[in-house]
């Protein structure tokens, strides 16, 4: 018996390909050394300023991308790392003393030896958190917004646009953050931990669209369903990862974002890059 906590001057032709190649080895190392940049910066404790000359100027096309916002009909967020300056289920491993052992699954999840789903249902035996646990977790570690997210999303719903969360992360952990941001709980789509009688951990809900790869396009697509002319509706998701890169189509757009980490493949694949909400505003 289980239970439920509340729970992304043109070259000629003789030269076009050997541009191109340069080009594309130029842009990928830049990526890369932008991201360890940034990366220790932020891994040390240190304010990161990405104004100042010591960052190779991040921001790509944000003056578009917020042409981009002004035009969408629905905006939808990553959480981990995007909406919050953390990762859910990283922090709440630490705080269940299993941090570091997560952590390797995490890795190796990312270097592709595993699907999200299996290497989601790994990183839970491992922590196995009781209902107790998380919620002494959600009142004592509170998730830290990112800057300016909040008058972001006070801005998108003056101006009548419809905002939701599609995480990877768990409901009860994000709950709390949709309700400072004032998005209804129906607008979010996360996984769900589930619990046996006793409040211990039993699994998670794997029906949950986000609960395995391509998910967050999934949710996506649940989004277009509910809107009175999906047609014709404009999405645009915002995220730090690949997995809300990927979402587009059926997202129309994607923007990344790297206020508190930088992905190099994300950065170097995404059109559209900002480090701070303000720029969309």
């Amino acid at each position: 018996m289980s239970s439920s906590v509340l729970s992304m001057a043109r070259p000629s032709a003789t030269t076009a390909t050997a541009a191109s190649a340069s080009t594309n080895c130029a842009t990928a190392a830049t990526a890369t050394l932008l991201a360890q940049q940034l990366n220790a910066a932020l891994a040390s404790g240190k304010s990161v300023s990405t104004t100042t000359t010591t960052v190779m100027n991040p921001p790509k096309q944000a003056l578009l991308a917020a042409k981009i916002i002004q035009q969408s009909h629905v905006v939808c967020f990553d959480v981990d790392s995007t909406v919050i300056c953390e990762e859910g289920i990283d922090e709440l491993a630490e705080f269940c003393g299993k941090g570091s052992e997560v952590a390797r699954v995490t890795k190796e999840a990312m270097g592709g030896s595993m699907s999200f789903q299996d290497a989601l249902k790994i990183r839970l035996n491992i922590i196995r958190p009781t209902q107790q646990q998380v919620d002494e977790f959600i009142k004592t570690r509170p998730s830290t917004l990112s800057r300016n997210v909040k008058r972001f999303v006070a801005q998108l719903k003056a101006d009548g646009k419809q905002v939701f969360l599609i995480s990877g992360g768990f409901d009860c952990l994000i709950a709390p953050v949709a309700i400072e941001l004032g998005i209804p709980l129906s607008h979010m789509y996360a996984n769900k931990m589930l619990f046996d009688y006793k409040g211990d951990y039993d699994s998670f809900d794997i029906t949950q669209p986000t609960s395995r790869s391509g998910g967050k396009a999934e949710a996506i697509g649940m989004i277009r369903k509910r809107l009175a002319s999906p047609e014709c509706a404009m999405i645009t998701m915002i995220g730090d990862g690949a997995t809300d890169l990927e979402a587009v189509p059926p997202a129309n757009n994607f923007i990344g974002y790297g206020g508190n980490v930088v992905r190099p493949e994300v950065y170097r694949r995404a059109q559209y890059y900002i480090t701070d909400f303000e720029q969309l505003m």
